[in-house]
């Protein structure tokens, strides 16, 4: 299936991470030209965004090139989507992987609000700053896709830090989904359970199926593309926790 995304503008926070290096891909192939976002971005790598577009214009695809960003920090963030404006005239397609790995919170710490506070920040915050910085841009373009990857411990409890955290993507994506519904720009949560080169066919009760960084990064595309017109969705890759009921 053509997904219809060559000579589109894909910017992919976090496009370096585990996640984010297999959507990367995914949209190359279709033919986008892909900015990947991250903290370590080198000046030689943002260097290369000259050589793939001419400014205010998108060159054909299968492009990529670099831009640093922080997401903790606005000001970064609103540096780097006008330096991708700047550069290619238009940001099409935002994917946004970061976040700091669940492997980083503290067990212990569950439901210690300063650890609360950090993740939320780190991963829904940082999300909202990106999606607000991208979004006027879309809207005034009349198209636009933003997919948010989170996680299955939106449907968990046990561990609050864990929970909220996600949790929060979905609320603050599904809010920005209603904002710019009917204006050409969807908004959507994609949720894997565990992660692994080898996703396991059994589920365990009271878990998600397991996926791999590929095929969260085809569902990734499609929602990328324009014959989606899916939006304001929390989609679950892999099965969605066995034994949980939502009406």
């Amino acid at each position: 299936m053509d997904l219809q995304l060559s000579d589109r503008v894909a910017l992919v926070v976090g496009g370096k991470g585990y996640i984010g290096t297999a959507v990367v891909d995914r949209l190359r192939a279709e033919g986008a030209t892909v900015v990947v976002a991250s903290r370590s971005a080198s000046d030689d790598e943002g260097a290369g965004m000259s050589e793939a577009g001419t400014s205010g214009a998108a060159t054909s695809g299968a492009a990529t090139s670099a831009v640093a960003m922080d997401t903790a920090d606005q000001a970064s963030v609103d540096a780097g989507v006008a330096r991708v404006l700047a550069e290619h005239g238009r940001i099409d397609v935002l994917v946004v992987t970061a976040a700091p790995s669940a492997r980083t919170l503290d067990p212990a710490k569950r439901s210690d609000p300063e650890q609360v506070a950090q993740a939320v920040d780190g991963k829904a915050l940082g999300f909202l700053r990106v999606a607000n910085a991208v979004l006027p841009a879309q809207r005034d373009a009349g198209f636009g896709r933003v997919v948010v990857v989170s996680g299955q411990n939106a449907y968990l409890s046990g561990n609050i830090t864990a929970s909220l955290r996600n949790t929060a993507v979905t609320v603050i994506a599904k809010n920005l989904a209603d904002e710019v519904a009917g204006s050409g720009v969807t908004v959507n949560v994609v949720n894997p359970g565990t992660v692994t080169d080898e996703p396991s066919a059994e589920v365990q009760r009271g878990a998600g199926g397991e996926s791999s960084p590929t095929q969260i990064a085809d569902l990734v595309g499609f929602l990328s593309s324009p014959l989606s017109a899916v939006s304001g969705e929390s989609i679950s890759i892999a099965h969605r926790v066995l034994g949980s009921v939502v009406i």
